[in-house]
């Protein structure tokens, strides 16, 4: 199989070595599995908290050429640690025909595997998340001292070795008459075209309009006010703007301020990839739309349907979303952890028990015993050359046993119950309306979920056999009566068989909804 190889290191501890040892880590995966490799794609400095990563998106967009088959990354949180756009990629790369493949973690393709990976992103993105807060914690810490933290310094200032902020003298008298220029009523074009003819630059290094002019002229900092987040400590650093022509400058932005356009919050539709349209098998995507009194009505809408191709309805985004979380979070008893602690803990120790790893140890042991028999041979007083040579040869091959063992045994999921069960537990306390927690749900549990007007069938990622969703599963699942569906299902999911619909859809609300769960072994 041909595969392109990803690597990515963050600016936080982290250099060129680490390149070089994930490289090493991804050539040594290949050639023990026999792929080819087509091309290297190196995002340096770059976080995997964000897909703003430009080898990242050329690696996407090659994909499409269709000139490899495998993205082989060291371990999944260089992919991405943001389960949202693991979840958009790993489908783009799908589409594609383009598997993700981890060098260090080991695991299949079936729906266990998607378990396991699951379970692996997120608890990635939790660590990840642990690491943020610390940093955060140091920077708040930094904030109360006032002192810079980082990121752009406002016009006039300038920061000392000390990180403490301090006035800029060459730059401080043109803060002064900028807001002078306002106060006075000057037109914002005539400031600007005044600003950029002195060849200053905004703190990001730009040139300046009206926007960059009014956000400085409400930056409290000129009060000498130290700003951080909701932090504000008077007299922290140095003013250069007095109380009374801040106050004047501030009177006239208000005057001067026009209607706010509407804002539009950024949806995200946490079933993307996951939720397809029961009739036409398309997969759903999000839609949203303004309604007659301005208000934003968000629905999942079927592909084909919006192509006129399939009559299968919309459907609120809230009220699916909301019906997938509450089935998901009813899976997380404290049985259900166990289970599925264990059953993921099981992959974990199968995928150890690999032939390749014996077959390893077995020549280990042949070689130690025939290098013993070469000592003795040699103390007993044989062609001592003759000897030696071979002791080197078999200590040689020895240590490239040790180093085919060591490369087999990264390639092991090392992940312990109590870690489980503790990452299972504190996400069964999360809030159901929490967008993080919400997500974390859909990556861990969801395969698939198969839309009709009148029924949802759900398919869980297992922890044991696999399940495979095809035409034949679906299918079995569609042909079914109510007993056949509750005598297949009901041990796996009580009473809850049948769901009523809510109000929203006014056409379904005194509908029956039938539920058709695939659950895997591990929470049955």
């Amino acid at each position: 199989m041909n595969v392109v190889i990803y690597c990515r290191y963050s600016s936080h501890a982290q250099n060129e070595q680490s390149i070089e040892g994930q490289l090493k880590t991804c050539y040594d995966f290949c050639e023990k599995n026999k792929h080819i490799i087509v091309a290297e794609y190196i995002d340096r400095a770059v976080s995997g908290t964000t897909d703003n990563r430009p080898e990242f998106q050329r690696m996407v967009e090659d994909s499409a050429k269709k000139h490899f088959q495998g993205v082989v990354v060291y371990q999944l949180d260089r992919f991405a640690r943001n389960r949202y756009d693991s979840a958009i990629y790993k489908a783009k790369l799908k589409k594609n025909e383009v598997r993700v493949l981890s060098a260090r973690e080991n695991i299949s393709n079936d729906p266990s595997g998607i378990l396991v990976e699951g379970l692996l992103e997120s608890m990635a993105e939790y660590y990840s998340a642990e690491l943020s807060q610390k940093i955060r914690r140091g920077m708040d810490i930094n904030a109360q001292k006032c002192l810079c933290i980082g990121g752009k310094i406002a016009l006039g200032f300038k920061v000392d070795s000390e990180k403490r902020f301090q006035i800029d003298e060459a730059i401080a008298p043109f803060v002064v008459k900028i807001f002078e220029m306002y106060a006075g009523g000057k037109p914002v074009v005539e400031i600007t075209e005044y600003l950029n003819a002195q060849k200053l630059q905004t703190s990001i290094g730009g040139t300046f309009n009206k926007n960059s002019l009014r956000r400085m002229l409400q930056n409290k900092r000129y009060l000498g006010i130290y700003t951080y987040k909701d932090i504000e400590i008077p007299d922290g650093i140095p003013r250069i703007i007095d109380d009374e022509l801040f106050a004047k400058v501030q009177k006239r932005l208000e005057i001067n301020k026009k209607a706010p356009a509407r804002g539009k919050a950024k949806e995200e539709f946490i079933l993307t990839t996951k939720l397809f349209c029961g009739h036409c098998r398309e997969m759903m995507v999000g839609v949203s739309g303004t309604g007659r009194h301005g208000k934003i009505h968000s629905y999942y809408s079927c592909n084909s349907s919006r192509k006129k191709l399939c009559k299968k309805k919309n459907i609120r985004k809230k009220y699916i979303e909301d019906f997938i979380i509450t089935q998901c979070s009813s899976l997380l008893t404290t049985e259900n952890i166990s289970k599925i602690a264990r059953e993921v803990v099981a992959v974990c120790e199968r995928e150890r028990d690999n032939p390749n790893l014996k077959r390893l140890g077995k020549l280990l042991k042949e070689n130690d015993k025939a290098t013993m028999n070469l000592i003795k041979a040699l103390e007993l007083g044989e062609i001592s050359d003759i000897v030696s040579a071979r002791i080197q040869e078999k200590r040689k091959e020895r240590a490239e046993i040790e180093k085919q063992i060591t490369i087999e045994k990264l390639g092991q999921v090392n992940i312990t119950e109590p870690e489980i069960k503790f990452f299972l537990t504190q996400l069964r306390k999360g809030n159901v309306d929490d967008l993080r927690y919400r997500k974390t749900l859909v990556n861990i549990f969801v395969n698939a979920i198969y839309l009709y007007d009148d029924k949802i069938t759900l398919i869980l990622n297992s922890g044991g056999r696999p399940v495979k969703v095809n035409e034949g599963l679906l299918e079995e699942i569609e042909q079914a009566d109510d007993t056949f569906i509750t005598s297949k299902f009901k041990s796996s999911i009580g009473n809850r068989t049948n769901a009523r619909s809510d109000n929203s859809n006014a056409k379904t609300s005194s509908q029956e909804r039938k539920i058709a769960y695939v659950l895997p072994p591990a929470i049955e």
